[in-house]
């Protein structure tokens, strides 16, 4: 009997904590429209910077020149990994110093920040020219492209 107990008592708290962790990550993920808005598309385009391949979502960074030649630091939010590899995309797609545009939709904050849409390869990548959906978590909230810059 002390087994019984003993074995019953392991299940259920592997079972809680399974429900915690899985409670935890469905808690802290976000609908596109909380954070972005389909309103204001924008394209940019820059220097690759870094690139955090990593769940929830991938986020890619890449310094971006304004009209001034000035440079900012863009953060770009992808979708998960595994849905950018049904798309193509592998770990390794995108490297350090590589010229890349990016079409999406801008942070409503104001931030640097935006949701991709396409990412499309320069001369530089992996793959010349290829243009790669980027598993965006859009859906149907927003419109089919985004091509013309937003204001700022």
């Amino acid at each position: 009997m002390e087994d019984f107990v003993s074995t019953t008592r392991k299940l259920l708290a592997l079972l809680a904590g399974g429900s915690v962790l899985i409670a935890g990550n469905t808690w802290a993920h976000h609908s596109f429209s909380a954070e972005f808005d389909a309103e204001k598309p924008i394209k940019i385009s820059g220097i690759v910077t870094k690139v955090d391949w990593a769940n929830p979502h991938v986020w890619i960074y890449l310094n971006v020149k304004d009209e001034n030649g000035a440079v900012a630091n863009w953060g770009a939010e992808l979708g998960p990994p595994h849905g950018l590899q049904r798309s193509g995309w592998q770990r390794e797609t995108l490297k350090i110093g590589e010229q890349i545009t990016v079409n999406g939709y801008l942070a409503r904050n104001g931030s640097n920040r935006m949701n991709a849409r396409t990412v499309t390869l320069a001369a530089t990548g992996a793959r010349p020219g290829a243009t790669l959906d980027a598993a965006s978590s859009v859906g149907t909230e927003a419109p089919a492209a985004a091509a013309a810059p937003a204001k700022q």
